[in-house]
């Protein structure tokens, strides 16, 4: 916290914390995974960069580089002595100084947490519905910044989901085009063809979506960013969502329609495999993502 390694118990914050009541906070989601005897950070730095500038977006100047992020995380990361799965939680938040939306002269604090992470989802082929809530639209708030306060849109969504029965849910931009899932950018593999919504559809610039692009440049399958239409997703050949926590995870269901043969397409398999080789340092072309702690 701000730059001194605290005891969780000791993690504390003041119940007039800006960012509490009013959501004014940046942060990411990366994914740490074990490789023969080290343990390797993936996409660091984009995962900082991407930080850093949503902070930029609301304001919010750290007096913590991009570097120093950096360093503390693997010295977090080490500090912990951390050898599974892991998932690390850097977060830019405006902290306690008065009452108001103002928060011009505010301390703007800078945590990074890193805990023991599996699998997001409970089910390995996921079954949506469609959201009755819209995603939030360029127009009223930035959606391409990873802020606090954005997720209550997603938290409705996901609700509003997992209480009728469903694993999780899409959600459709304010025009009624699919734009994403509640922490999840989404793909769709019709006709040969690779497709994911483009920023026009008020999506998160995913780290995990854009290494899916590079994963299917190699393995020959064109990639097209574009509005997709409702009927597009439950006629595609194959769905599937990428995110740092949820990685590829294939959608079988959507809305009640079988998607494809109701099973993990093949080119879902294909890249998730491509995706675990790359993570796991396992593919040496792309070893600049991976960052070793040890």
């Amino acid at each position: 916290m701000n730059g001194d390694f605290v005891k969780w118990e000791d993690a504390k914050v003041p119940i007039l914390t800006h960012a509490l009541h009013y959501g004014t906070g940046v942060f990411e989601g990366i994914r740490a995974y074990p490789s023969k005897d080290n343990l390797n950070i993936f996409r660091l730095k984009d995962h900082i960069i991407r930080m850093m500038n949503s902070a930029k977006i609301y304001y919010m100047n750290s007096k913590y580089s991009v570097e120093d992020i950096i360093n503390r995380t693997v010295e977090l990361v080490r500090k912990n002595n951390l050898r599974t799965r892991t998932y690390i939680r850097p977060i830019i938040y405006v902290g306690y100084k008065d009452i108001g939306l103002n928060f011009t002269g505010f301390p703007i604090n800078v945590a990074i947490i890193a805990v023991p992470f599996g699998d997001y989802f409970d089910t390995p082929m996921l079954k949506l519905r469609t959201s009755s809530w819209k995603r939030l639209s360029e127009q009223s708030i930035p959606p391409m910044a990873k802020a606090c306060g954005n997720y209550l849109n997603s938290v409705l969504a996901k609700l509003e989901a997992c209480r009728d029965g469903y694993d999780d849910a899409i959600m459709l931009d304010t025009q009624g085009f699919v734009s994403e899932g509640t922490g999840e950018n989404i793909f769709i593999v019709n006709g040969g063809e690779l497709i994911t919504p483009s920023y026009s559809s008020s999506i998160l610039s995913g780290i995990t979506r854009d290494t899916v692009k590079y994963l299917a440049n190699d393995l020959c399958l064109k990639v097209i960013e574009r509005q997709i239409t409702r009927f597009e997703l439950y006629t595609a050949d194959e769905a599937f969502f990428s995110g740092s926590a949820a990685e590829i995870a294939p959608i079988v269901e959507v809305d009640q329609r079988m998607i494809g043969f109701g099973k993990t397409g093949k080119w879902t398999k294909k890249i998730s495999a491509a995706f675990q080789e790359v993570v796991t340092g396992e593919n040496p072309k792309y070893s600049k993502w991976l960052t070793s702690v040890y």
